[in-house]
């Protein structure tokens, strides 16, 4: 195969000790490391170290495990989590080049709330803010915030398009050379090129102006996850990057193929938005030794928290565990996550105790083990093959995971000219090969990045 021009990039997806479900486990994580900030900077500085493009922390706004099985919700350290934003300006300071990706929901907030927000982490951080946009479908946040119940799958979505047009909007509320502070002449800004913003729609009316100016990356960036139509198009209309779950370079080409096919109704081209792949790597000086390294975690998994992980395609309690996935009749409000655990159960023949396992592993992404080779040749493989534009790295297990890839995949990888190595720029934008976004209504006065 050609070797594909560019380079990959690379995310790294922070959770709680880690996206393994039994990480906490672990001898070495320590106690209570979910709730110590420190904890996580030693993670992002190792990334920073291998070069990585941004960091990412997932989040919801509930206990989204079901309250009335507290044999379940005991054994479930993700319980409690720090909010990500707070966390993110935290490491913002101790951190000079990594992207920081926190994560808010159009559905429990309002627009000015999260342009302001992460304009401000953009402002701190010296231009490496981005928003991970989610439309949230739990009962436990709907309850949170007044609700019976969550809102229907086409109100969210429309809820969502409108909000990032907003969020959009109030970005632009001032041009690049606005603020001139002239002390002599006492003019703190040019008020020409100030835009109010004035918006009436079905969901938000906002009047605008953001009171803070255009970011150092002109404004953050925007992530979006979403696998179904709604949020491919969310994503092909204002998303920057794309985070995505596939098992096969076939599947991850054909989803590739349409979220980019989509970019054109939009006025975007397909470099506008990048592809990331998640993949949960567990990397050893040798397969045996990262085997090894797999067979400790998966020893560790409780049986009740597989179960808990299967949540989505119902209650599967009564069916013996090492019997095959029966017939699922209603895949809920997460439907195309749900059909993809599905798909993997029916094509690998999966029993319920083998299918948990795989979700324990990898919370749906890809699992890797073996050495810095093997994992190498993964990455390349899907990279050249236009199934992805670089990955999303779900690091198993906190901090040892991420000094694993990074002292011994990243070599790997900037060996074979894949990585950088060394950071182009000093904001996120720049270091993803993203434009500049010149003002709607200005004269471009940036070159392109």
């Amino acid at each position: 195969m050609s070797r594909r021009p560019g380079k990959l990039r690379l995310g790294l997806s922070l959770q709680h000790a880690g996206y393994h479900a039994a990480a906490w486990r672990l001898p070495e994580v320590p106690r209570h490391a979910n709730l110590d900030w420190q904890y996580y900077l030693r993670s992002a500085q190792a990334a920073e170290r291998g070069k990585f493009d941004m960091i990412f922390f997932a989040d919801g706004v509930a206990v989204r495990e079901n309250l009335d099985d507290r044999e379940v919700l005991a054994r479930t350290p993700s319980v409690v989590n720090l909010e990500p934003l707070t966390l993110l300006s935290a490491l913002a300071t101790h951190t000079r080049h990594i992207g920081l990706v926190g994560t808010a929901s159009t559905t429990y907030n309002e627009p000015y709330h999260i342009a302001r927000k992460f304009a401000s982490l953009d402002h701190i951080s010296g231009g490496r803010a981005a928003w991970n946009l989610v439309t949230s479908w739990s009962l436990g946040e709907a309850r949170n915030f007044g609700r019976d119940t969550p809102l229907d799958y086409d109100s969210r979505y429309a809820r969502a398009r409108e909000f990032a047009r907003v969020v959009h909007g109030l970005w632009n509320s001032w041009e690049d050379d606005t603020f001139v502070e002239d002390k002599q002449s006492g003019l703190f800004f040019d008020p020409d090129k100030l835009h109010v913003l004035g918006h009436q729609g079905e969901h938000f009316s906002v009047q605008g102006p953001l009171n803070l100016s255009r970011t150092p990356q002109g404004r953050p960036l925007i992530c979006q996850a979403g696998k179904s139509p709604a949020g491919q198009e969310i994503a092909a209309e204002s998303a920057d990057f794309v985070f995505t779950a596939d098992h096969s370079i076939e599947d991850g080409q054909a989803y590739y193929r349409e979220v980019k096919g989509r970019l054109a109704q939009h006025g975007r081209r397909p470099g506008q938005l990048l592809i990331l792949p998640g993949v949960v790597p567990i990397v050893g000086r040798s397969e045996q030794e990262a085997q090894d390294k797999f067979g400790r975690l998966q020893a560790l998994i409780d049986p009740k928290i597989g179960l808990s992980l299967l949540a989505l395609l119902g209650d599967l309690s009564a069916y013996p565990l090492d019997g095959p996935l029966p017939p699922i009749h209603d895949y809920g409000e997460m439907a195309s996550v749900a059909r993809l655990i599905e798909q993997r159960a029916r094509k690998d023949n999966l029993s319920i105790r083998q299918l948990y396992q795989a979700i324990a592993a990898s919370r749906g992404h890809r699992t890797l083990v073996g050495s810095a080779e093997q994992v190498a040749d993964d990455l390349q493989a899907w990279f050249e093959a236009e199934a992805a534009d670089g990955f999303n790295i779900a690091a198993p297990y906190l901090p040892g995971a991420v000094d694993d890839f990074v002292d011994l995949v990243i070599p790997e990888l900037q060996r074979r000219e894949l990585f950088r190595r060394e950071y182009e720029g000093t904001t996120l934008r720049q270091n993803l090969g993203l434009d500049y976004p010149e003002h709607p209504r200005s004269t471009p006065t940036h070159a392109d990045h």
